[in-house]
């Protein structure tokens, strides 16, 4: 067996996804490097359609940074968001609650924005590697990997930062006797389409139904991005345009409302659960986005949580090498976790909230609906879900 070629790097970072990526390039700006390697093609990633929902500091990052200000001249800017409950629809007004917005700008946009400020900047990032596998990362991390040649390497390295997503090769790197793993499940699921359709509304509609909830959102002009509850099990060749767009308008229409319809042209399930594992810290390996957890997509958080990681983990990697103090690195899975369990807090409020479960009674569902007009009657209840949606303040 020919030997491995050995290279070195100050933090290996597992996954290219938009908050390797990213981790990536901020470290690049202060001089730090870093090499990230990543199982999956440019292409494959870049082909991976994803919605996405951007928080203001989100966004402030990608364009103070210099990633791209793309997401200003082709996102959309959303000032706010309806909630829709007996028919009715309640705006909530981010910029007169909080002064704030969110932005629709498509997950796989923020990966090609990042891959290509990589490219340009001639950042060591490398995709379609295979046989991964991380060793020691309570002390001096090796990497070793094959490239798309064939080429074995041992990349040797400071730190090592998993961002390899929801199904982390890296997180199961923490023994069991290190580590706290929280799950919640939930009884549903969404049934998403894509349709050929002119926009139904200009910002995004959480409709509460008691036939279940639904979320109309925007993808283009003529391609509009939808979602309803639905059982976990649900078959989507079970399925057709007829049957989707009766269960939307049972759902989402009335007083004077209805749906822009047209052909879909996608389809699928999708599961959601809430998971948390801690420390986000083992030794030298670092945790960040879904390697570490996930939220359902009811608050747009996934994303958003993700790139918070990043950021506070590269404040902490720039105060190591470039003012040697260690406080800011030690003090990384408390700051991130922080927001992480606000955002699991406001994702589980916003689910819960929002869909009705199948087996719900008279009163669970009487229940509900003095939820839901207690917080669009109530301007605080309203200035804390702009708050939460817009995202909070960064960690200090």
């Amino acid at each position: 067996m020919a030997a491995r070629t050995i290279i070195t790097t100050q933090v290996a970072i597992m996954g290219a996804g938009p908050a390797g990526l990213m981790l990536s390039h901020l470290l690049a700006k202060t001089g730090i490097e870093s090499t990230v390697i990543e199982v999956r093609s440019h292409q494959d990633i870049s082909e991976t359609v994803r919605a996405g929902i951007l928080e203001h500091g989100t966004v402030n990052l990608l364009v103070d940074s210099g990633v791209s200000d793309r997401v200003l001249r082709e996102g959309d800017r959303h000032d706010g968001i309806e909630l829709r409950f007996n028919g009715e629809s309640h705006r909530v007004d981010f910029n007169d609650l909080v002064g704030e917005a969110v932005w629709l700008y498509p997950q796989t946009d923020v990966f090609l924005d990042l891959a290509a400020r990589r490219k340009a900047d001639g950042g060591d990032v490398r995709y379609s590697v295979t046989d991964t596998s991380v060793h020691n990362p309570e002390g001096k991390p090796v990497v070793h990997f094959t490239d798309a040649e064939g080429v074995e390497y041992e990349l040797r390295a400071d730190f090592v930062v998993g961002a390899d997503g929801s199904r982390s090769q890296c997180r199961s790197l923490v023994p069991e006797s290190a580590r706290t793993r929280y799950f919640h499940e939930y009884p549903f699921a969404w049934f998403g389409i894509l349709a050929e359709a002119p926009r139904s509304s200009d910002e995004l509609i959480y409709a509460n139904s008691a036939n279940g909830f639904a979320l109309i959102s925007q993808r283009t002009e003529t391609v509009q991005r939808m979602y309803f509850q639905c059982d976990p099990k649900e078959n989507v060749q079970d399925w057709d345009d007829d049957r989707i767009w009766a269960e939307f308008r049972n759902r989402v229409n009335g007083n004077g409302f209805e749906l822009n319809e047209g052909p879909v042209i996608d389809k699928m399930v999708l599961p959601f659960r809430s998971f948390v594992q801690a420390p986000m810290r083992y030794g030298n390996l670092f945790l960040v986005g879904d390697a570490a957890h996930t939220v359902p997509p009811t608050g747009a958080k996934g994303l958003n949580l993700a790139i918070h990681d990043v950021k506070v983990l590269f404040e902490g990697l720039d105060s190591h090498y470039n003012s040697r103090s260690g406080l800011l690195l030690d003090s990384y899975g408390d700051r991130a976790l922080e927001r992480v369990w606000k955002a699991q807090q406001f994702s589980y409020w916003m689910t819960t909230m929002l869909h009705t479960p199948a087996d719900a009674d008279d009163f669970s569902r009487a229940r509900q609906l003095g939820e839901l007009n207690s917080v669009v009657s109530s301007r605080h209840g309203l200035a804390y879900l702009a708050e939460a949606y817009t995202g909070w303040p960064s960690a200090t």
